[in-house]
């Protein structure tokens, strides 16, 4: 019998007929759904016309490699074109959101005034020299700082409650916080509105703004950090336990240390649910065209308000100015993330260069106070680990 030689088939990269496969099924898919939108089937519609056309790129790139490839690599090939297309299109809609934003607010952006100045000058007539969003920016600013303020400390406080205590009562929590991650913003305004302003009789002002968008924040952060402590390793608890330390200190030198990149994640999910909603603070803070620091009397207008109520005007002025206003809050988002990230560093157990020389700082102290109540054997293992300790981290 003459030996079969097995042919090593290959799993990764572009082969050439691949290519020729998508260019194919893309041209016909465009040329069959053009004829049959202009002259066959009564259709019309630019969403439908991708919507025939992707389907008709689908059959068509299945049938071509099918004619070269058995049916698990089809299924395979199939598979792979429909999720990286899918991502492409998602990505694609993200660029043109992007794109659309800056191209209508950009004429905004090109003025000195749209960033030092308010609205209390500019009317609706006023060219884009007159003008500016920045009482927006500290209103969101103010409001995002009591938001923080507020939410950080109580999310991750029963967040460490929930993974570290067990119990019906931990499980109740859990149940009420997720299911407060699906509330309405109109219903957790409303909820301000009428305890604070109406039962309460307190004004409009940046501290309600600030308890709405809490409402928005806090259920948000503490079931992302509590998913992220649940991933803290046991055998790092058990080793704080077995070396003497109580429940406190674990969890303050153990269990947050090693979540920290985990818990800055959730601060920023919370921070960009917070800083992007309108209509809480549109039901508890007011709008004003002047700038405001007290976050206690009077309304504090923020920049998702900002943009909302300045979009509504026909003038092409105004309506540049929302836009404009609209490309500040992704920079500022941005800027959040930034910061957080550089706050969280990087994985668990990774420290950087700041944190590696607080590291070595601390074991000379250690070093130092060892060497002072230790004995003679414990001076030869310090003089041994001191060559370790000399050199500070580049």
């Amino acid at each position: 019998m003459a030996s079969q030689t097995e042919t090593r088939r290959r799993t990764g990269g572009i082969r050439r007929s691949d290519l020729a496969a998508l260019v194919s099924s893309a041209a016909a898919a465009l040329s069959v759904t053009g004829i049959l939108f202009s002259y066959i089937a009564p259709l019309s519609g630019l969403l439908g016309f991708v919507v025939v056309a992707y389907v008709l790129f689908i059959a068509t790139y299945a049938l071509l490699v099918s004619l070269d490839e058995e049916g698990p690599v089809v299924r395979d090939r199939v598979a792979t074109v429909i999720i990286y297309s899918l991502a492409l299109m998602v990505l694609a809609a993200l660029i043109f959101i992007l794109a659309y934003v800056v191209w209508r607010g950009w004429h905004a952006l090109t003025h000195l005034n749209f960033f030092t100045t308010d609205m209390s000058e500019a009317g609706p007539l006023q060219p884009l020299s007159v003008g500016g969003i920045l009482h927006g920016v500290i209103g969101s600013m103010e409001e995002l700082a009591m938001t923080l303020s507020i939410c950080v400390p109580l999310g991750l406080t029963c967040a460490l409650f929930l993974s570290e205590v067990r119990g019906p009562f931990a499980t109740f929590v859990r149940t009420v916080v997720e299911a407060m991650t699906a509330l309405p913003s109109i219903v957790a305004g409303m909820f301000v509105f009428a305890v604070w302003i109406i039962l309460l009789n307190f004004d409009k002002s940046g501290l309600a703004a600030s308890l709405a968008l809490g409402v928005m924040m806090l259920p948000i952060v503490i079931r992302a950090s509590d998913v992220v402590l649940r991933l803290v390793p046991a055998a790092l608890k058990e080793a704080s336990f077995a070396l003497g330390a109580g429940q406190l200190r674990t969890v303050l030198r153990v269990v947050l240390p090693t979540a920290r990149s985990g818990l800055a994640t959730a601060v920023i999910l919370g921070s960009a649910r917070a800083i992007g909603e309108t209509s809480p603070v549109l039901l508890t803070a007011g709008y004003g065209a002047n700038e405001n620091l007290n976050p206690l009397k009077g309304p504090m207008v923020s920049l998702p308000l900002l943009t909302f109520e300045l979009v509504k005007s026909p003038q092409p002025t105004m309506i540049a100015r929302a836009f404009g206003t609209a490309i500040v809050l992704l920079v500022l988002v941005l800027l959040l993330f930034i910061t957080a990230r550089m706050i969280g560093g990087g994985q668990a157990g990774e420290l950087n260069v700041r944190q590696m020389r607080a590291r070595m700082r601390s074991s000379r102290r250690d070093v130092v106070r060892m060497r002072e109540r230790g004995g003679r054997g414990a001076l030869d293992g310090l003089n041994a680990l001191e060559p370790a300790f000399a050199e500070e981290p580049q």
